[in-house]
């Protein structure tokens, strides 16, 4: 479909109203398209914003797995901002999938969580912002396709957990979190810890995988991984004590925050 059928500068001055006349196939087609672009009015401000306003709506469950299988394919996508905006994609349509069931088939969801989480903890470029392509926030989207997918597959909720502290923990990086990653994966943890039946032993087993690649850390400078590594386990102790407002606090929030608080206690040995 030419990309002159939507007048996209229109539909967004006018607060995004979905355009009946076009059909969801070949809708699909075009936004998927845009959300490759390297320019982030039109992946941004025009693509994603309307992809997400549109599935949240049901305007577009008709293509809901096509577009979930193209997000996910995007994950070996040689451009960054592909890579990135694909975990946002499958956000809003796990999350619309969960929302009406049967709309999408559980095998769908466990498609789309096999391809995201060999991305996720290996993704090496984690810039929030480039001052060209716009938002990137790798290590934000990520968390929030988590916090959907805990909800959706509630049986691999250990499973996420460990995955965010592979993501916080990864090594291979020269991205000093600068955009609130840590708040976004502090959320997604709250979220992931809120799915119900989560035992104690599962609600902080997670946080070994963290303390072993901690474990070693001498004097010098702290490594770039390290310090994401605490910001997170700050936000996440803020979190655990104030809780979100739409959710409040997890249950085993204490025993969370505790362990994470003896893990802050190494570049902070000062605290009670």
């Amino acid at each position: 479909m030419s990309a002159d059928f939507v007048d996209w500068p229109s539909i967004a001055a006018d607060g995004f109203p979905f355009p009946e006349a076009v059909p969801a196939s070949q809708l699909a087609d075009e936004l998927s398209a845009m959300l490759i672009s390297p320019d982030p009015e039109i992946r941004d401000d025009y693509a994603y914003t309307a992809a997400a306003r549109w599935i949240r709506e049901g305007h577009l469950d008709e293509v809901l797995e096509a577009l979930g299988d193209t997000a996910t394919s995007r994950f070996i996508h040689p451009e960054v901002q592909a890579r990135t905006f694909a975990p946002l994609i499958l956000c809003s349509v796990v999350t619309r999938g969960h929302t009406v069931p049967g709309l999408v088939p559980k095998e769908a969801v466990e498609r789309w969580y096999a391809g995201f989480s060999a991305w996720y903890p290996v993704e090496q470029d984690t810039r929030g912002w480039d001052d060209s392509l716009g938002w990137l926030h790798a290590v934000a989207h990520g968390a929030d396709a988590t916090a959907a997918f805990a909800k959706a597959l509630p049986d691999r909720r250990t499973e996420l957990l460990e995955l965010c502290a592979r993501r916080m923990t990864a090594a291979q990086t020269d991205y000093r979190y600068a955009q609130l990653e840590d708040a976004r994966l502090a959320r997604a943890l709250m979220r992931i810890l809120q799915v119900p039946g989560l035992k104690r032993e599962q609600a902080t087993g997670w946080l070994t995988a963290v303390a072993e690649a901690l474990d070693g850390g001498g004097p010098g400078p702290v490594p770039i991984w390290a310090f994401n590594t605490f910001a997170t386990l700050q936000s996440l102790h803020l979190h655990l004590a104030r809780g979100l407002a739409d959710e409040g606090v997890p249950p085993h929030a204490e025993a969370v925050a505790a362990h994470a608080a003896d893990l802050l206690r190494l570049p902070c040995y000062w605290l009670a």
